[in-house]
């Protein structure tokens, strides 16, 4: 399997005696992406062992989804998954309205003000509260906090990797 794999959720522990497992999702698309039926991959990163699995069925608990497997029948089977990530494919992912991007479309991407200087790379996406916070890498090493809201982010521009803002009094500080 060597198509691109989206990370949707963390397995972090078991659930019962019948195979279930109790999953963190990362993902904005829980709902639709453990819905009964639905295609994933799970995958241990320290081995890079992938395993295919389909969704049999699942519920919301404790902010946690609990999740059954089609192929898996027993907490014999689903133990070793514990710390595992969850991933989607390319092809499995929902798509998405006019003007909205998934987080693994904005990593990378160079910022620059309106005047046109280039404030550097986004290197990672922070979900703190209210809004999330894109982390810019500046040339200098400093990094610079840039809430994700309407006054600062001014154009996010997908194919070219490029993102427009107005940096408002303090941010820079």
């Amino acid at each position: 399997m060597d198509k691109s794999l989206f990370t949707v959720g963390v397995v972090v522990n078991t659930q019962g005696i019948r195979g279930e497992v109790k999953i963190v999702p990362h993902t904005d698309f829980a709902e639709e992406r453990f819905a009964p039926k639905s295609k994933l991959v799970l995958v241990q990163e320290s081995s890079n062992r992938m395993v295919p699995v389909t969704v049999e069925h699942s519920r919301l608990h404790k902010n946690m989804y609990v999740v059954k497997f089609k192929e898996f029948n027993n907490i014999n089977e689903v133990e070793a998954f514990k710390t595992w990530l969850i991933k989607v494919s390319v092809e499995e992912r929902e798509p998405l309205e006019e003007g909205e991007y998934y987080y693994s479309d904005i990593i990378g991407c160079m910022v620059v003000t309106e005047d046109g200087e280039e404030l550097g790379p986004i290197k990672e996406i922070l979900a703190p509260g209210a809004n999330h916070v894109w982390v810019v890498k500046m040339p200098k090493g400093k990094d610079l906090l840039l809430p994700v809201i309407d006054p600062v982010i001014l154009d996010v521009n997908v194919k070219e990797k490029r993102v427009t803002v107005h940096l408002m009094e303090g941010l820079m500080e």
